[in-house]
Formats: structure tokens, C-alpha cells, sequence
């Protein structure tokens, strides 16, 4: 296989660890396998470039000189929103983005590469807290900001900070294999790997806290009681509503669903029980309230793209003696 130039991009104010997670994760390619991986980080002069952290990076060299890529990199961090911002930056972007075979943003890095028109009509995510940003901004740019990461075509968008350790690891799987990418994976002492269309956040940080004790107070029990009947009507005799009251007061103050919340925690509880127990499916599905095994696969394909067995292969620590 030919040797594969990955480029980083620095700017100030990036985020150092949108660097220099994925950074490793190729640098240990490229110990497992080497002359897979030639890798180079560029700044726009070539000067050293200041850390959202305040931790100072010195690259390789200048983007003017940087060797053509195969795998194009934009990290995030507060210089991707800075307005005085240099704008050579989105012109290099412009200019050799389409050029790379593989072009990779993490976290907000997607706004840049939306700047430069190399989101127009694909769909991309980035850190949650900027999917609106990005929406408002480009509209072209069809954002989904649930995954943790997304892939277009030569496209690859990731969400906030270690969900660009996930990509990275995804890219090295795609160019190595599996085996290779799961040893990079126990070398760095994470999982391989989050699938791309994990959910950014759990349940209870994806909704809103409710204002209202009654509120509150069924958002606890669901998330204590996922395999308890949890219908609207049952739902609204313990907050002491209607159903109708409920479900509208529900959404109005955690911002979804009631449905959407129980199915987010049903989901959330069946992924912990996967990972931390050795209880069979049929037990664990019937503990997180979807009834049947089938129900819960069903559930685990339409929200994770991957089955419950699979997701316990690729999750569950492996024991060690």
C-alpha cells in the first residue's frame, strides 16, 4: 500500500486535543505498520501556533509547503469562531480541499470547511452545542447532530473533541483492517470503537432538566425504573396530569418527547447492562423494558446501526487476569 500523507491543520486558538488525538491514533498506525503514514502539520506561515489551552504547537512547516494530502485534517477549537480570524486560512481550504482524497474536520473544524464551501449539499455534524450555528449559517450543509461522527463520500465530520480519537480509529480500520486499528485502540486504552452514529450525548444530558418538581421527579423514575411501564398515561397519574397536560409540558420544558426520553434511556441502560455485566440478551432486554430480544435489536439497528451482540463484542472490556 502506498504511503498515505495525512496533514494536520493548526491555527491559533485550536483545540489541542482534536490535534493531537487523532495524531496518535495515526502515529501508532504508522509504529504498527510502518510506511503507511507520512504525517505533517502545517500552519499557514509555518509559525508556532497558541492552544485554546494556551499550550504552544510548532509544526512541521507552512501550509504553502506542505506536501499534497491524502488525508486533509481541521481540527476545531475557539480560532475556528473568532472572528478576526485569517481569512488565507478558508482560502488555502478553498483552494486544496478538493484536492485531498480524504477530507476530515473534528468538532468545529466543520465550520471551516463550511466556509469554504466543501460542505455545500453533504451531510456533516459537528460539537452539538454549534449544529444550530452551522444549520443557520450554511444552510446548503444538511446537519445531523446526533452522530458522533458522519461520513459523505471522501467526507468524514466528527462531533466534540474524542470523537475525533473514534474517526480516526474508523479511517485506520478502513486502511488497515480491524485487528490493526483494535491494537492501536489497547495501546491507547479505548474502546474500538464508538460507531459513527452513537448518540453525542446520553439521555440525561440531551434533554433539558424539567422545572417543575413533578416533571423532575418522572424524569427520575424513568431513568431509575427503564423497564417499568412507561406510557404516557402512566407517566401522567404519577406526575398528576392529564396525558395530554403532561406530554404537552414534558416537551415544552425538557425540549422532547416524552417517548423520545424513555426510548433514549431504555437505549442508554440496555448499552451500560451490554458493556458491564455478562447478563444474556434476553435478560438485559427484558431489564431495560423493550420485552423481547427482538424488540431491542430492532432498537439497537435503527439508533447505533449495529445489533446488541455486536455492540457487546466491540464494547465489553475484555477481561484480563
Amino acid at each position: 500500500m502506498p504511503q498515505r500523507t495525512v496533514l494536520l491543520v493548526l491555527f491559533d486558538g485550536v483545540q489541542s486535543l482534536d490535534v493531537t488525538g487523532p495524531l496518535e491514533v495515526f502515529a501508532g498506525a504508522e509504529l504498527h505498520s510502518p510506511g503507511t503514514y507520512h504525517l505533517c502539520t502545517a500552519s499557514l506561515d509555518g509559525a508556532p501556533v497558541r492552544t485554546s489551552s494556551g499550550l504552544t504547537l510548532v509544526p512541521d512547516q507552512s501550509l504553502a509547503d506542505a506536501p499534497a494530502p491524502h488525508t486533509l485534517l481541521v481540527p476545531g477549537g475557539q480560532g475556528t469562531r473568532r472572528p478576526e480570524r485569517d481569512p488565507r486560512l478558508t482560502d488555502w481550504l478553498r483552494e486544496c480541499g478538493p484536492r485531498a482524497e480524504r477530507l476530515v474536520s473534528v468538532c468545529t473544524g466543520a465550520l471551516l470547511l463550511a466556509e469554504a464551501g466543501l460542505l455545500n449539499g453533504r451531510r456533516a455534524t459537528t460539537h452539538w452545542a454549534y449544529c444550530d450555528r452551522l444549520a443557520r449559517d450554511h444552510p446548503s450543509v444538511e446537519v445531523d447532530p446526533d452522530p458522533i461522527y458522519v461520513r459523505d463520500g471522501h467526507v468524514f465530520t466528527s462531533a466534540g473533541v474524542t470523537s475525533g480519537i473514534d474517526l480516526a480509529l474508523a479511517l485506520v480500520e478502513e486502511d488497515l483492517g480491524r485487528e490493526a486499528a483494535l491494537t492501536i485502540a489497547r495501546h491507547l486504552v479505548v474502546f474500538l470503537r464508538r460507531p459513527g452514529n452513537q448518540a453525542q450525548f446520553s439521555a440525561q444530558l440531551a434533554a433539558q432538566t424539567a422545572r417543575r418538581e413533578p416533571l423532575r421527579e418522572v424524569q427520575q423514575w424513568i431513568t431509575e425504573h427503564p423497564g417499568a411501564d412507561l406510557d404516557v398515561e402512566s407517566l401522567a397519574t404519577r406526575a398528576a396530569l392529564s396525558p395530554r397536560h403532561f406530554a404537552r409540558a414534558f416537551q415544552a420544558e425538557t425540549g422532547m418527547t416524552p417517548g423520545r426520553y424513555v426510548d433514549r434511556v431504555r437505549l442508554e441502560h440496555a448499552r451500560r447492562l451490554l458493556e458491564d455485566t455478562a447478563d444474556g440478551i434476553e435478560e438485559i432486554s427484558r431489564a431495560s423494558g423493550y420485552g423481547t430480544p427482538e424488540a431491542m435489536r430492532r432498537a439497537f439497528v435503527r439508533t447505533l446501526g449495529t445489533a446488541p451482540a455486536e455492540y457487546r463484542r466491540r464494547f465489553r472490556p475484555v477481561p484480563t487476569r
